[in-house]
């Protein structure tokens, strides 16, 4: 056993200026792995190989040991090496360099190996430790790693930095009835005992933060997909949900590597192709590298799932997929262009479908998925840029949100469309082929699309990319004789002043039994639309009609007799989306006349994706934009007109959206009767189906509303057989409970780490404790939230700072919450900016809620 000192060396660190590293300096280490650091490491480290072995116990509280040997080859040993490790230097059993055993030094999570154990070429330190338990997602009989961004050194020494690329040979020793799968294909098994040794493949050349691993108790299936063959683990047990999807997820993987492929003209890159579906996942999917994670109830969906659980699936698929490509075999350098990884899954995942759907279904789809989220975020004062700057990996989880999964694929279908799908696309393979393997950044692959480009890119990128916001878009239409005379259109920006949004869009002019749609560049602060000069009036003018437009439109008020007569369903949810924008700015229309304009639309919508639009915009107008007093007064029509469309409307899908709707809504004795009946007897109204986890949600919504609840809840966990579903189930009941007690016990017991560790749990608990029917009791959380924000950026993984927020936020209209606000902000000056950004972007309703309310 070693002696562990903490002493504060001194090592060597690159400055980086704008023309690349100019000298060098000493400087301290410090927590994390910061930008200086990596880009030395980089400069002197290559060939990188993780030999790891982990002896895995059934039992999660009992430690992991493990082994380890790095090799690599070293450009300088002048000075000191630096390898991460954020664990108890206690852990640290051994450690050898180049076969000699040294001292420990271990300094703000670093390693240090002195330059006099080092040597210029091949170096190999061996290792022997206790792996940390921080990113090994332990449960009680299966275990997956999750190393994003920066997580990979929770569990063992590495450098863990996206620009060095290295090799894994992982060895795992395992319960006997557990089954693994890792980066590399399985080269062989042995069985002694109660234990099972999986000795893997050495990997392809990744990231630490893509290296991962599953095991557990679970079952398998292979499939074929085109032409790659998959093992896919499971553990799903709802037989129905199971014989409904296996087939269907090996398809859509299928579909997707060969639009891929296609697109790319590169073939898979990777040596295997396989996936694990994990309970209660923190985020929809991880793309590993041949061990893809992805939430199991995204994956198995049974006979009752809606259009919008279709898309979702097809979509998070796709998205993995495209992932092998874009940040698995390309990887950004450096977190600051994590986006650039998610904007190119997400924009080909929506291209993979179009082919499938047709132009029409693909534009709506694309609508509805990405805008109203990137709104979200944008029309708040904590907006981000989508290429944010980043010092050190251990905030990088601050850069994930809305804006860079939904803003950025909205930038690149414009950069795709100013450029020409051609020209956009030679663009992206010359890409691909140049930093295939390796790492590339935003500036790379904006230097090489501008080759193909006619316009200035580099000038285009500084307003979509590098600054915030959206436009404000107004308009002065003048008519003489029936016909216009005069149709100019400006652009200003929500915030500040002076930028403007180069982009194509689309207006409609509508007129008796015909549209005529124009394409606008608005390149200007104003321009005139000279095409519409001498056209006949219309009855109305309906801006970005085909929705690849961004920002804030105008809305003609002659439009709203007419809502529900626009033809397609596409220029409908445009319309949606902007008024409901304008409703939020306090501009054309308010939340009541928005919430009748909605109502009327219920058994008039027909297009799924639209309806359940505007039966969301109306659950949000009913709780966050409507005081109680409005609420009680509007409860009962709206209970009405709900059931009566959801009767009405012939899909079962249909029935479905509304049914939730109203499940959502009520507040009437009678509409809790009826829905208490269809709990009790399990009987959904005709035509409807409602699976386990729709009764699930029904007794939720149920229990909200009743004085003593814990008889339903009871019952409710009675009726649920997946031992994982029972375990999330009880684990949210205390949120839910009607004693204020055991609400307040729950929210005192998060302030433990080990109780938020299914992060996707506790959003979901996190909702019902602070319902609206519940804010009463539930403010008095508000300020102790926030106080916990920086424990939870950096214990958790990256959504879970925003879902904390906006699970705990999202439905508060009042004074007293905008004033825990105020005070928190105002008592913390120089509060994390990152995480400021994500308080201001989740109070965004609360704030505009009081202001809305008030007039």
């Amino acid at each position: 056993m070693l002696n562990v000192r903490h002493i504060l060396p001194v090592f060597a660190a690159v400055l980086i200026s704008c023309s690349g590293i100019k000298s060098t300096s000493v400087v301290h280490p410090e927590k994390g792995v910061s930008q200086q650091l990596a880009n030395h490491r980089k400069e002197i480290i290559s060939k990188v190989h993780y030999q790891l072995e982990l002896d895995i116990p059934a039992q999660k509280d009992q430690k992991i040991g493990a082994v380890e040997k790095i090799s690599f080859q070293l450009k300088s040993k002048k000075y000191s090496l630096h390898l991460d490790f954020k664990e108890d230097p206690a852990k640290l059993k051994s450690i050898a360099v180049n076969g000699v055993p040294i001292e420990l030094l271990h300094v703000d999570e670093h390693i240090i190996i002195g330059a006099k154990y080092l040597k210029t070429g091949e170096n190999v330190v061996d290792l022997e430790f206790t792996a940390g338990d921080g990113a090994l997602n332990r449960n009680s009989d299966y275990l997956y790693t999750l190393f994003v961004p920066d997580r990979a050194r929770t569990v063992f020494p590495c450098f863990d930095q996206p620009d060095l690329k290295a090799v894994y040979t992982l060895t795992l020793k395992v319960p006997a009835d557990w089954k693994a799968i890792a980066n590399g294909g399985l080269k062989d098994s042995t069985l002694a005992g109660a234990r099972k040794t999986y000795h893997f493949k050495t990997s392809d050349t990744i990231s630490t933060y893509l290296f991962a691993f599953a095991a557990g108790k679970f079952k398998s299936a292979k499939g074929e997909m085109d032409h790659l063959q998959a093992n896919f683990l499971y553990r799903e047990t709802d037989t129905a949900k199971i014989n409904h999807s296996l087939n269907e997820v090996f398809k859509i993987h299928g579909s997707s590597l060969k639009f891929l492929e296609d697109w790319t003209g590169i073939p898979y890159p990777f040596q295997k192709f396989d996936f694990v579906s994990i309970p209660d996942f923190q985020f929809g999917g991880m793309e590993h590298v041949g061990a893809i994670q992805y939430k199991e109830s995204a994956l198995f969906l049974d006979a009752g799932a809606t259009k919008d659980q279709w898309n979702s699936r097809n979509n998070l698929i796709a998205h993995e997929t495209a992932h092998m490509w874009f940040g698995d075999l390309v990887t950004m350098n450096w977190f600051t262009d994590v986006w650039m990884k998610e904007v190119f899954a997400n924009f080909m995942a929506d291209k993979s479908t179009e082919g499938i759907t047709g132009k029409d279904v693909f534009d709506l789809k694309f609508l509805v998925d990405h805008f109203p989220a990137a709104y979200g975020v944008d029309r708040s004062i904590g907006a981000n840029p989508i290429r944010q700057d980043l010092a050190n990996l251990k905030d990088a989880g601050t850069l994930y949100g809305n804006i860079i999964y939904h803003k950025a694929p909205i930038m690149m279908r414009q950069l795709e469309r100013l450029m020409g799908k051609e020209k956009f696309q030679q663009g992206v393979r010359e890409y691909l082929k140049k930093f295939s393997n390796g790492n590339a950044s935003w500036p790379d692959l904006i230097a090489i699309l501008d080759k193909y480009a006619d316009a200035d890119l580099q000038e285009w990128n500084k307003v979509w990319v590098n600054d915030t916001g959206r436009p404000v878009v107004d308009y002065v239409l003048e008519q003489k004789d029936h016909k216009i005379s005069k149709f100019s259109i400006q652009q200003k920006p929500e915030y500040g002043n002076g930028k403007i949004w180069p982009q194509l869009f689309e207006v409609s002019l509508h007129y008796p039994g015909a549209v005529k749609e124009l394409t606008v560049n608005l390149n200007a602060a104003e321009l005139e639309l000279k095409e519409a000069i001498g056209m006949d009036a219309p009855l109305f003018v309906q801006f970005n009609s085909s929705g690849q437009g961004y920002g804030l439109w105008p809305v003609d008020p002659a439009m709203f007799k007419s809502l529900y007569a626009i033809n397609k369903p596409l220029d409908r949810a445009s319309a949606y989306i902007s008024l409901y924008e304008n409703m939020l700015s306090g501009r054309s229309v308010k939340p009541a006349e928005l919430l009748s304009l909605f109502i009327a639309g219920l058994d008039k919508e027909k297009e799924e994706l639209n309806l359940k639009l505007i039966s969301g915009y109306i659950s949000t107008i009913f709780w966050e934009f409507t005081d109680a007093a409005g609420r009680s007064k509007q409860a009962a029509s709206l209970e009405q007109a709900l059931w009566k469309a959801m009767l009405n409307q012939p899909s079962a899908n249909h029935k479905k959206l509304l049914f939730k709707t109203y499940q959502d809504i009520f507040l009437s004795k009678e509409a809790g009767r009826q829905l208490y009946q269809i709990w009790k007897d399990r009987k959904a109204p005709e035509g409807l189906k409602l699976s386990e986890d729709d009764y699930t949600a029904l007794a939720f919504s149920l229990a909200l509303r009743e004085e003593d609840n814990s008889a339903l809840l009871k019952a409710q966990l009675s009726r649920i057989s997946n031992e994982d579903r029972r375990k999330r189930f009880e684990f949210i009941m205390p949120a839910v409970s009607s004693v204020p007690a055991d609400r307040d016990a729950f929210f005192k017991s998060l302030e433990l780490k080990a109780n938020r560790a299914k992060e996707s749990n506790v959003g979901v608990a996190l909702y019902y404790l602070h319902h609206p029917l519940r804010q009463a009791t539930s403010v008095k959380y508000l300020s102790k939230s926030l106080e916990m924000l920086s424990e939870i950026q950096t214990t958790g993984d990256i959504f879970f700072p925003q879902n904390w927020l906006s699970a705990t936020f999202s439905n508060y209209q009042t004074e007293e919450a905008v004033q825990v606000v105020t005070n928190f902000l105002k008592a913390h000056p120089d509060y994390n900016p990152k995480l400021k950004a994500k308080i201001l972007q989740s109070v965004d309703y609360l704030f505009r809620a009081e202001r809305l309310l008030k007039k």
